[in-house]
């Protein structure tokens, strides 16, 4: 049974989506000819392949396709004809109106406030932090300053983890916003300075911090949209905490083993996940959220 039926819905319909949205739905990345080969000189890199081609038979595409094969080079995309079910235009469409509304939010609290690039993407991506696929879950990239998402997560989030609901979606996209803002704030690059002084422990007790911290600014988010806009429904922030809680470290790690092996914890744990988050909602500042220096995480 679809528990969601019985939810009211977080109120979107009809309100601004954000222009800042790559959709490469049905694009496969795969690795291209070098930079050298399509620069200068590059013509005559065609030609040798035009003449291998000729004394051996082979199709000259076939051998291009080799060379992309073989690891040289940049990733390039190919497009295959793709056509989404009207359900999967409502979930890129409301990701659209969550982002607009992380905007909204965003320029009002920091000043000079860089927007962020939503990519949405099937199957797999290539992003300046290198090649995903879906399997890695949404994700943000400092490198390009872009959010990853992959709209089938959705139904992984609701039918595989248990948190059904539209705004339990919203706290996804506004959580990699929260990375977006440790990035613009430098907080990230003073967490990655620390992976050489650091075993892998006490690195991973960082990042745990780095992701709570993100789910305090979600949290934030969800503060202000709700006093810009009147956003939520009954309900509504209960679906975020559930989402908070459904991809805890400890959840996750007794799912797929039975047991959780704290020093390995990369996102910290359910409870502390919805305190950070429900911290976030109910101070609405920033300042509330060093996490870095809190005793009791």
């Amino acid at each position: 049974m679809d528990t969601h039926q019985n939810q009211k819905t977080m109120r979107w319909q009809g309100r601004r989506k954000s222009s800042n949205v790559e959709d490469r739905r049905g694009q496969s990345p795969r690795r291209g000819l070098s930079g050298g080969m399509l620069s200068k000189g590059g013509i005559g890199f065609i030609i040798i392949i035009v003449i291998i081609s000729l004394i051996s038979g082979e199709n000259p595409l076939n051998l291009l396709m080799q060379m992309q094969g073989s690891g040289q080079g940049p990733m390039l995309t190919q497009t295959t004809e793709y056509t989404p079910s009207a359900e999967e235009e409502a979930l890129a469409d409301f990701s659209k109106v969550v982002l607009a509304d992380t905007e909204d939010v965003w320029n009002q609290l920091l000043d000079g406030y860089r927007e962020p690039t939503l990519v949405l993407f099937t199957g797999g991506v290539q992003s300046a932090c290198g090649m995903a696929s879906s399997a890695t879950g949404p994700f943000y990239c400092g490198g390009d300053e872009k959010l990853y998402l992959d709209l089938s997560f959705y139904q992984e989030l609701k039918n595989k983890l248990g948190a059904p609901g539209d705004f339990a979606q919203a706290y996804v996209i506004a959580h990699e916003v929260g990375h977006h803002v440790q990035n613009l704030m430098g907080i990230t690059d003073q967490v990655h300075s620390m992976r050489e002084q650091l075993n892998d422990a006490d690195y991973n007790k960082m990042s745990v911090r780095l992701e709570l911290q993100a789910d305090f600014l979600a949290g934030v988010w969800a503060h202000h949209a709700q006093e810009m806009k009147n956003i939520l429904e009954e309900g509504d922030i209960s679906e975020a905490l559930n989402a908070a809680s459904a991809i805890g470290d400890d959840r996750l790690q007794k799912q797929s083993r039975g047991f959780a092996v704290p020093d390995s914890f990369t996102h910290g744990t359910s409870a502390q996940r919805m305190k950070w988050f429900k911290l976030g909602y109910e101070t609405g500042d920033v300042s509330q959220g060093d996490t870095f220096n809190s005793e009791n995480l």
